[in-house]
């Protein structure tokens, strides 16, 4: 089932959207700063591994985490740090797990895409091809079986996820059990570095709701007040009993797979193009035209983001480092899993 919000739904004015939408807005300006800073690092070989960032992509990121609440389950994936420090994420354990320090989440022992906290509701990314769908799923599930209720469990995939076999259970399982999940598909235009045309043959990411029986939406990835407002109605279905909802957002991502990847695949023509836009310049437009903020308070923003992320930056590297030679390294079915601090 495809699903269109009408226009008195989209109502910009509504009450409360205006402090939703700036608050929204800082959150994504923080996560494209430390990202910048993130990936300065890794380009001055400070950081080990690779680094995804989520230019162009963090209108998306931010209206899932916006829009969840305590409570609720968020599986975030590589370009989704918009999203994370929204939904709670401190600013301090994204650079102590770049930076391998000992008080990261995982204490610097893991890849600086598989952190987060389980027992508050973010679960640590597995793989960004489609397997968060059935973690998240179980994880509903099992509340379900508790008699837990009132929750939804959220996370997103790119186009290039929707082709694995991970995709297909873990949203057919989802659909049959009517699950409370919302699954946002940001199609950014390329798996990697496999353009749509040879990733899928549907008219639309979209259309494949219908064959899973579950409520399907459309919405302008670059455009933040569409993107909070579609997810938002989608995580509210969902909580109220609507079943799976899938959210397909169509943007670009403005930068290569990572940063190991110039790019040079990408189509010139479509950075032209309306999904082509940077999703922060867009809304700084929107909140100027709503006189909203003015210049001089984005400007303000703008600093204030940079001295927060400078600052984490310096208190991190002044911490110790993980050490495989000080670590007493053991299979995890070693211990009980009640022995660990997730």
């Amino acid at each position: 089932m495809l699903n269109t919000l009408k226009e008195p739904q989209r109502d910009a004015l509504q009450s409360g959207f205006q402090e939703q939408y700036v608050k929204a807005f800082k959150w994504m300006l923080l996560a494209r700063t430390v990202e910048e800073k993130i990936a300065n690092l890794w380009r001055a070989g400070k950081i080990a591994g690779g680094v995804y960032i989520g230019k162009g992509q963090e209108a998306v990121s931010v209206a899932i985490g916006t829009m969840l609440r305590r409570g609720d389950i968020f599986a975030p994936l590589i370009r989704d740090q918009a999203g994370r420090l929204a939904f709670g994420e401190p600013l301090l354990d994204i650079l102590r797990t770049y930076l391998g320090s000992k008080t990261a989440p995982a204490h610097g022992r893991d890849g600086n895409v598989h952190r987060g906290h389980p027992r508050e509701g973010t679960y640590p990314m597995i793989s960004h091809l489609g397997a968060m769908i059935s973690v998240v799923a179980g994880g509903l599930l099992a509340r379900q079986m508790k008699g837990i209720t009132g929750t939804v469990g959220a996370t997103s995939i790119g186009d290039g996820g929707t082709s694995t076999g991970a995709f297909h259970e873990g949203l057919n399982f989802a659909a049959v059990e009517k699950l409370p999940l919302v699954l946002v598909v940001t199609n950014n235009q390329y798996a990697y570095s496999t353009p749509n045309s040879k990733q899928f043959a549907c008219h639309d990411l979209v259309d494949k709701a219908i064959g899973y029986g579950i409520e399907g939406y459309n919405m302008d990835g670059t455009d933040l007040r569409q993107c909070l407002e579609v997810v938002g109605h989608a995580v509210e279905r969902a909580r109220s009993g609507g079943g799976p909802q899938m959210v397909v957002a169509t943007c670009l991502r403005l930068t290569g797979h990572a940063e190991h990847d110039d790019a040079s695949y990408m189509d010139e023509e479509l950075f032209k193009q309306p999904l082509g836009r940077d999703c922060i310049n867009l809304t700084e437009s929107f909140l100027l035209e709503q006189n909203w903020a003015v210049e001089s308070a984005l400007t303000t923003w703008r600093q204030e983001a940079k001295a927060e992320v400078e600052a984490a930056t310096q208190q991190v590297q002044r911490e110790p480092v993980c050490s495989p030679a000080d670590e007493d390294w053991m299979p995890l079915a070693t211990r009980r899993l009640a022995d660990f601090d997730f």
